[in-house]
């Protein structure tokens, strides 16, 4: 999608701190982390969040959720971390594509919300 800011950074047009990239996932720190390990991970194509799924190939989103455990190994995130994906506005998705958080590297609070 021609203004979508995570295609912008998958195309090298925003600056990103890459952390992990395959045929259908790019991964990258966030800039306003919420732990002191915080990446996202997004599919290549553009999928606007969980409720256009259907856009996506099962291989395209299955991609996703294994780059997540092998992000997480590769930044020893050994005592557990947690994944997020916010889907729409009152769960506060700011950016429309889909995207997963990955947040960890401390003890986390018990309390999703």
């Amino acid at each position: 999608m021609k203004d979508c800011l995570f295609c912008k950074i998958i195309a090298g047009e925003i600056p990103s701190t890459k952390v992990y990239e395959d045929a259908y996932t790019y991964a990258f720190r966030d800039i306003n982390p919420q732990a002191p390990t915080h990446i996202l991970v997004i599919p290549k194509k553009h999928v606007a969040s969980m409720d256009a799924v259907e856009e996506a190939t099962d291989t395209e989103l299955a991609a996703c959720l294994r780059a997540v455990r092998l992000i997480a190994k590769q930044e020893k995130l050994k005592n557990g971390y947690r994944v997020v994906s916010n889907c729409g506005p009152d769960a506060c998705q700011s950016v429309p594509h889909l995207h997963f958080h990955i947040l960890g590297g401390q003890q986390l609070a018990d309390r999703m919300v």
